[in-house]
């Protein structure tokens, strides 16, 4: 019977053995959650703070997209009024300087008066 006693003492003190080592596993993945739990819940929140400057980039850029688009409005159509002024002026100065240059033909032609000379 001493035998038995001691094979089971043996076995009791293995189980306790196993159980202690499982108890401990046990704990060291208990660990391993709960730093994965507090890091998803900094990761969401970093999430959060990302999404929320996400938008409002989004938001500015979005303003500064339009903004350029009436700036490109504007200035193409200055550019394009300032042509059409260019255009008109260049035409102006050619009507000008034919009337000029024919004013100046016509003055050339008339001789004056007192440059006649009367023959008897």
């Amino acid at each position: 019977m001493s035998q038995q006693a001691a094979a089971l003492q043996t076995f009791n003190s293995e189980l306790i053995k196993v159980l202690d080592d499982l108890h401990s596993k046990r704990e060291g993945l208990n660990r391993h959650i709960r730093q994965d739990e507090e890091e998803k819940e900094r990761l969401q929140q970093d999430s959060q703070v990302l999404s929320d400057k996400l938008r409002r980039v989004s938001e500015n850029l979005s303003q500064r997209l339009a903004a350029r688009a009436a700036f490109d409005r504007t200035i193409a159509e200055t550019e394009a009024a300032y042509n059409t002024i260019l255009q008109r002026s260049q035409s102006l100065l050619c009507v000008v300087k034919k009337e000029v240059d024919s004013l100046s033909r016509a003055t050339k032609l008339e001789k004056p008066a007192s440059m006649t000379t009367i023959t008897p």
